[in-house]
């Protein structure tokens, strides 16, 4: 099994702990670059920046060409920072919170709504900007059911039967839409994506009439990774490609003018980049299982717990010398919470993993961490926030700072 998906190696890793500590994020954004030349066939690239939402990283996706999606009034200020236009920021959403509608309004960002409370709230906020339409299709897809955003139990989009409505009522209220977007889970397949291109082409038939700007199909992301290294998972994206653009051809000759194909990765374009740096602070035997303890938790990587999502993992030396011996491990971190387990499955059934045998001091890799990894950190058990570190071009940089126990504190009150 490939070690490493990014050019650093052991050596880098060890080198980045010792300068700024363990637990850290190391990323590689040759590899951010080589994702973005995959989608090169697509119109426009929108990246998800949930998925790794550092100013920095945005900034180099940026320079590369990429727009970008925005989901809070944060994300917004995010991408604004990292010197995106406002007219390559959109803003994604089922709801508005106050802050989010006033930087709408300030900057003129386009928006793709999912409620339609948010037409209304723009129409009163006097706000109108281009819209997207994202589609709850009736049905939906994932690799986990937290990562399913279609159908009756998804609170996503627009109800597929009130799509007419609310196009009608946009227009009714000087909208313009300039695109449908559909994004109903990570992990597609083929035989799901058949569902979903025929879904979107159903749906601009129906709304044609009220959208005659419509120039932009958005196909969502979700696009999956192969976490297990075995080739497993990974679209074959020129056949990917090839099914959407027949769609699209088809619709345009239904509607008489070019529309564009847009996709929006995140996990695609970040999980390979980054991996999650550990201690090993602790060994030890619980009965005839034997436990790898790291000096990173939950509060660091969360997909393991959350979803039960699977990590390759991989043991660095610190004595120079390799361990032949293999042995079953399970990895857990520090956290004073019995499900804090690295090597679990969906429903928190806990595995072992067979990992190089290891001592205390040695470190810990976590492959694949890019993608919902730093930006869904947390202070739980009062737990800093753990440095984010680049790997560009033979270089180390620090790109976030680790969190001081004063900046976790400093919003805090205490009458004395």
């Amino acid at each position: 099994m490939q070690k490493y998906n990014v050019s650093f190696g052991d050596k880098e890793i060890a080198l980045a702990v010792e300068q700024y500590g363990s637990p850290l994020w190391l990323y590689d954004f040759g590899i951010i670059e080589k994702r973005i030349w995959d989608l090169r066939f697509f119109g426009t690239i929108r990246y998800a920046q949930k998925a790794a939402p550092n100013i920095n990283l945005l900034s180099k996706m940026r320079e590369s060409g990429v727009d970008v999606d925005a989901v809070s009034a944060g994300e917004i200020v995010r991408a604004l920072r990292a010197g995106f236009s406002p007219k390559n920021i959109r803003f994604t959403a089922d709801v508005f919170d106050r802050n989010a509608l006033a930087l709408i309004k300030e900057h003129s960002i386009p928006v793709n709504i999912g409620s339609p409370d948010m037409l209304l709230q723009l129409h009163e906020a006097g706000i109108n900007v281009p819209l997207a339409i994202r589609i709850n299709p009736g049905f939906g897809h994932g690799h986990s059911k937290k990562v399913n955003t279609g159908g009756e139990l998804s609170k996503h989009g627009i109800w597929h039967g009130e799509l007419e409505n609310i196009a009608k009522k946009a227009v009714e209220l000087g909208f313009t839409i300039e695109c449908l977007h559909m994004h109903i889970g990570s992990g597609s397949d083929y035989i799901h994506l058949s569902q979903v291109v025929s879904a979107m082409e159903n749906s601009i038939g129906r709304i044609a009439a009220f959208a005659p700007d419509l120039k932009i199909i958005s196909i969502g992301g979700g696009l999956p990774i192969s976490y297990k290294r075995n080739g497993s998972g990974r679209m074959d994206l020129e056949k990917y490609y090839d099914i959407w653009d027949s769609a699209r051809k088809r619709v345009s000759n239904h509607l008489g003018h070019y529309l564009q194909l847009e996709v929006e990765p995140g996990r695609y374009l970040m999980a390979e980049s980054c991996v999650l740096a550990t201690e090993i602070r602790a060994v030890k035997k619980m009965g005839e299982k034997l436990f790898y303890l790291i000096d990173a938790g939950f509060t660091d990587l969360v997909r393991p717990a959350f979803y039960g999502a699977y990590h390759h993992i991989s043991v660095i030396h610190m004595n120079g010398k390799e361990a032949n011996e293999e042995v079953d491990v399970i990895v857990a971190g520090p956290l004073c919470e019995s499900g804090d387990v690295f090597t679990q499955e969906e429903g928190g059934v806990v595995v072992s993993r067979k990992l190089p045998l290891a001592a205390v001091g040695d470190l810990l890799v976590i492959h694949d961490a890019g993608a919902y990894g730093a930006t869904m950190s947390s202070n739980y058990n009062s737990r800093l926030l753990a440095p984010e570190v680049l790997w560009e071009r033979g270089r180390i940089t620090l790109i976030r700072k680790r969190q001081t126990f004063e900046q976790m504190l400093s919003n805090e009150i205490c009458d004395e």
